[in-house]
């Protein structure tokens, strides 16, 4: 694609990095911001001379350049976009500009639950055994900034959510990973679950015959052109992960506890041996991993009781896989802001582990419709205090809210570091 004029919707870190990528490659490029902008991020596009407007996007103006750059963030439906597409304006994701700029190998790894673990665990596995790789994406620094900075690199681990992907026209990863899809972000795809299975399945869409895709053994093959590798519950049926090549890993002594974390790093095995890894390299490299925060991180144990920080598991399928993990009875804090949610798929878990429901949200009418009564509150802090009075030694905590943070927390890790810092304060008053 030939242009010279890029503007980018979004001021956060997918629409700066791309704008700066941009700037490097001597386009003229505006940033239009319908919020604020951070201070930080303000001043990095004063620095690279990138001129911006904040509070609002201005159409007529936008429509004037070549390609617009999209942030994951701005759905199809908002004005700004529709109204570009009036004027039939390119417009593509920051993964897919970054894409132009870059011949560096690409590890793509998307699904509705596990995308984050899988890729810090396919970027640790590599890094431990030498592999020098680069993680960003939907996680740490957008792709396009990875590209802007250019460090000496071997390949680039991303992870992808269907947002970005929406975006993409020509962008291809030498190696996809496709864990699993269940609904959610269901608002952005006009509650029509075909829709975002439609999404997920673009991580292919531009694979060949060179390329590799793991993917899970449940879901339907939509793309015959790349080499494709299904994991399905044989494999992952025990703590002994069987591969392709029938070697055997050992994932008793690791942090990846559960059934789904078990194909979790199958899928990175998979991937990390196409790039020659010994079997204890990749061995070592399990038994060191720790995951991200938020993610079944144990926060502490008080008075023999567990408390689990799951702030992002923010769909209904990845609420499975953590009551699944647990052992013992729970004391479940769900709730926040719904995504469209149906809850009956974990209806029998939550009667099977849950003694006590403790709803975190604004409206929790749903929920209750759904689970019944609990105690109903409107603080992390409130949560914490209901949840320890109600726990008995043995018992775990969880934090495994099932929506989105938005109706009371800036985002799913200010809504985790209020856990933890609630958590570490009980007792203390």
């Amino acid at each position: 694609m030939t242009f010279e004029s890029v503007a980018i919707i979004g001021g956060g870190e997918s629409g700066v990095g791309a704008a700066i990528l941009a700037k490097s490659k001597g386009k003229e490029v505006f940033l239009s911001e319908y919020g604020k902008l951070t201070d930080r991020y303000k001043a990095e596009l004063e620095a690279h001379n990138v001129p911006y407007e904040e509070g609002g996007h201005s159409i007529e103006k936008l429509k004037e350049f070549e390609l617009v750059v999209k942030s994951p963030g701005v759905a199809d439906q908002t004005k700004v976009i529709k109204g570009l597409n009036d004027y039939k304006v390119p417009i593509i994701s920051e993964i897919e500009f970054g894409f132009y700029y870059t011949e560096v190998g690409i590890i793509g790894i998307t699904g509705s639950n596990g995308k984050t673990t899988t890729t810090g665990l396919i970027y640790h596995l590599l890094k431990e055994a030498g592999v020098h790789a680069q993680v960003g994406g939907n996680i740490g620094k957008s792709f396009a900034r990875l590209v802007y900075e250019d460090e000496p690199c071997e390949v680039y681990v991303l992870e992808l959510s269907s947002f970005q992907l929406d975006g993409i026209k020509d962008f291809r990863p030498d190696i996809a990973v496709l864990l699993n899809i269940t609904p959610d972000h269901l608002d952005r795809y006009d509650y029509d679950f075909e829709n975002y299975v439609k999404s997920k399945w673009r991580i292919a869409m531009n694979q060949t015959s060179e390329d590799l895709l793991v993917y899970n053994a449940d879901l339907a093959l939509r793309n015959n052109e790349p080499r494709s590798i299904a994991i399905g519950e044989e494999e992952i049926k025990n703590n002994q992960l069987s591969t392709e090549s029938g070697k055997i890993f050992d994932t008793t002594n690791t942090t990846l506890k559960g059934k789904h974390n078990r194909f979790n790093a199958l899928c990175a095995i998979q991937v990390v041996e196409r790039f020659g890894l010994s079997d204890a390299d990749i061995q070592k490299g399990l038994e060191t991993f720790v995951n991200e925060a938020h993610r079944l991180q144990v926060v502490a144990i008080k008075n023999g009781v567990t408390y689990i920080n799951d702030s992002k598991a923010t769909n209904v399928d990845a609420v499975f896989y953590a009551l699944d993990a647990m052992e013992g009875n729970v004391v479940w804090i769900v709730g926040g802001t719904d995504k469209g949610n149906d809850y009956e798929p974990i209806l029998k878990l939550v009667n099977d582990k849950v003694v006590k429901k403790i709803y975190l949200g604004i409206d929790n009418t749903k929920l209750k419709e759904v689970f019944g009564e609990g105690s109903e509150v409107e603080s992390m802090k409130e949560a914490v205090k209901a949840a320890s009075k109600s726990a008995k030694k043995g018992d775990v905590v969880l934090l495994s809210p099932a929506c989105a943070s938005f109706d009371l927390f800036k985002n799913y890790i200010d809504r985790g570091e209020q856990f933890i810092a609630a958590v570490k304060s009980l007792g203390e008053e």
